[in-house]
């Protein structure tokens, strides 16, 4: 089993950044693809991004490429969002993710193929 721990959420202004992490419960961390989801108030949860493996390969929703990088630290069992150039249509909880499959890495209608979730970190964004 493997937990998944969320955090760095908090109140940020619009066109500022903020860096998440969540860490890895386990031995299996380096075996597992990861991935960061989000769901806004009223809303569905929505797919953010991935990363392989290694790290080397990312994966991005286009409502966040450019502005968003994920990378992980399989040493440290931890895997990062570092969000950039804030919106207030950022404002959500974010998930991590965790999957035994790559998916091919867009992983935007596989929310219920997830192996393991943490149980999010707010996110506010105030324009």
């Amino acid at each position: 089993q493997v937990q998944l721990v969320e955090s760095g959420g908090g109140l940020v202004q619009a066109g500022g950044s903020l860096r998440l992490s969540c860490v890895a419960s386990g031995r299996t961390f380096s075996s597992l693809y990861m991935g960061w989801f989000r769901q806004a108030p009223g809303k569905e949860r929505e797919f953010v991004g991935t990363i392989s493996l290694g790290g080397r390969i990312t994966y991005y929703a286009p409502s966040v490429e450019g502005r968003c990088t994920i990378s992980r630290d399989n040493v440290k069992n931890t895997v990062y969002l570092q969000m950039n150039t804030l919106k207030s249509e950022d404002t959500a909880v974010y998930y991590c993710a965790a999957s035994r499959n790559w998916y091919g890495g867009n992983w935007s209608h596989l929310s219920n193929g997830m192996d393991y979730w943490g149980k999010g970190t707010l996110v506010t964004v105030s324009s």
